[in-house]
């Protein structure tokens, strides 16, 4: 879970109050966080001590700084809802000076931008630490360690409007990178500079590497790696300075601009808008003015809300529970229309506001209710086989993995050579990186595969776990099944190593089963078997067809498989 420090005063400041340790303890729970340390006592000023808080939401990364946390504890205490007046939405005909143009050699490198200027009064030392925080938060977790979100931050005076972004050549350009004097290539950059050997896995490898520079041709940043040493290097007592933000995934950008906004306007400063021109229409429009509010209503009933929290409360109770939380609302009959904070997108289900609801309440608003029936918990059939045939493997030599449920098109789809059909999407997904639930274990499989060129062969894993597919013939048009999935990766792996796994993994669980040819795209034709169970297809094994290993980057031969667990239970 994400830790932030938080200056003391700056927090404060911020939460229009002071707290003391047992009380800030108390009230950090409203923000589904708790404090981690204070050198509350240690004798220095407020303005040099500071406060550790551990987040435990990871769906609220708008709380990963001094000014969200403050914002929410300023909510909860009964402040108004904050406004932000400077968002343009769908519609806007907002104008903006300042103006970013994208370049079409971008768009299939790292696509998306966000921009706006703060200004208004110097940055203080507090304000900028917790920038660079927020932007380390942001992009590490949130951008998945910068590979679809980054942040910058570039002195406006050193700039001549308008900032072009494009894709340029590696070893076209050469500019002085932050922490460095001497000026030096895009390749020499991922080489030799440590931001550039952490992060350099996002564009090694590329044709066209992107880049951000004004309109005289001087270099603002390379992005997601490393801003360069001059208008890059922000210090304390700059004014004007501007923001930006790429990645890959839209939604994740433009809500990453929106928080950091959010965050400078709560601290004082003025939000300049610009205006991002695209080089054809995106999801937003062709031209965009960010800060952009991009985030649709979701409505609950009250009386939802109620069965759900066992208390029943009306519609005004609802919403005043939501403003709170800094969420405004309106009533229409029994129903609350909820309009998300132009810092939050994580609204997607009623259930999600019933938990804001909740929190909103307080939990000493709930009166404790004991238990009304009593029961004896066991594992399920296909639990108890699924540990049997996990501790078979790992006697076998197989080491246990655990992946997500979810996942992209990409690794489901694309690189498996499947046609993709019957795999499920998420209609409103935060990501396209969690846009799919997958219909294999052996994509995870392989993914872990993928990363392990340099480890000592062979590799030998497996997980149990579960799937979920399309079905017509189910109540909801879907199925969730627990599956076994295995693989093998080294220099004689082979269709033969397959079939005796699954021969000795469904000899020691006592089942029976036969095997008859089949034409899977994800193996080898003529080294694949479909497993059987009274005739049903119930599992499939082989070899990994090479147009697979390819997709995936793997240079060793591939022995996998997997079985449906749940027809055997």
């Amino acid at each position: 879970m994400p830790k932030i420090d938080v200056n003391e005063k700056l927090f404060f400041d911020l939460a229009g109050r002071t707290y003391g340790a047992e009380e800030l303890e108390l009230v950090l729970q409203g923000a589904k966080a708790e404090l981690d340390g204070w050198d509350a006592n240690s004798g220095v000023s407020p303005e040099e001590r500071t406060i550790k808080i551990e987040l435990n939401d990871t769906n609220r990364p708008d709380l990963w700084s001094t000014a969200g946390i403050a914002r929410q504890l300023r909510t909860l205490a009964g402040a108004p809802v904050p406004s932000y007046p400077f968002f343009s939405r769908e519609g806007d005909s907002r104008p903006a000076s300042r103006r970013v143009v994208v370049d079409p050699s971008v768009l299939g490198v790292r696509p998306y931008m966000a921009a706006f200027v703060i200004s208004g009064k110097p940055v203080t030392d507090s304000m900028l630490r917790d920038a660079i925080q927020t932007q380390e938060k942001l992009c590490w977790n949130y951008g998945r360690k910068r590979a679809s979100v980054s942040m910058g931050i570039y002195r406006t005076a050193l700039i001549q409007w308008p900032v072009h972004y494009k894709a340029v050549p590696p070893a076209s350009v050469r500019f002085v990178p932050l922490q460095m004097t001497e000026p030096l290539n895009l390749e020499e950059i991922l080489d030799k500079h440590p931001k550039g050997q952490e992060f350099g896995f996002i564009n090694r490898g590329k044709k066209l590497h992107p880049l951000l520079t004004d309109s005289r041709g001087n270099v603002l940043s390379y992005p997601p790696i490393i801003n360069s040493a001059d208008i890059g290097a922000v210090q304390v007592g700059d004014t004007d300075l501007l923001v930006e933000l790429t990645g890959t995934d839209l939604p994740s950008v433009t809500l990453s601009a929106s928080i950091v906004a959010c965050d400078f306007a709560d601290a004082g400063y003025s939000i300049e808008p610009v205006a991002v021109d695209y080089p054809e229409p995106i999801e937003f429009g062709r031209t965009v003015v960010f800060p952009y509010y991009f985030q649709k209503p979701v409505s609950v009933d009250s009386g939802r809300v109620g069965r759900l929290l066992g208390r029943s409360l009306s519609p005004a109770a609802v919403s005043e529970a939501l403003a709170r939380m800094g969420v405004r609302s309106e009533i229409h009959g029994q129903f609350v229309t909820v309009f998300p904070p132009e810092y939050r997108n994580d609204f997607l289900h009623p259930v999600d506001i019933i938990e804001d609801v909740m929190i909103g309440v307080g939990m000493s608003g709930f009166e404790p209710e004991r238990p009304k029936d009593f029961t004896i918990g066991r594992l399920t059939p296909v639990e108890t086989l699924s540990r049997k045939a996990k501790a078979i493997l790992i006697g076998m030599g197989y080491q246990e993995m655990v992946y997500n449920y979810l996942g992209s098109r990409r690794d489901y789809v694309e690189r498996m050579n499947v046609s993709g059909e019957g795999v499920l999407r998420i209609a409103n997904p935060m990501t396209e990186n969690f846009e799919y639930v997958r219909p294999s274990i052996l994509p995870s499989l392989l993914n872990s595969e993928s990363v392990s060129g340099k480890a000592v062969y062979p590799h030998r894993i497996f997980e149990a776990g579960k799937v979920a597919f399309k079905d017509e013939s189910a109540n909801y048009g879907a199925v969730t099944r627990t599956f076994l999935g295995f693989l093998s990766a080294h220099g004689e792996a082979n269709y033969n190593e397959a079939a005796s796994l699954v021969a000795a993994l469904l000899y020691y669980l006592g089942a029976e089963y036969s095997v008859e040819d089949c034409e899977d795209p994800r193996f080898i034709p003529g080294r694949q078997a479909r497993i059987l169970r009274n005739g049903a297809g119930v599992g499939v094994f082989g070899e990994v067809h090479p147009q697979v290993l390819e997709n995936w980057g793997i240079t060793v031969p591939c022995a996998a498989g997997e079985l449906d667990l749940e027809a055997y239970s």
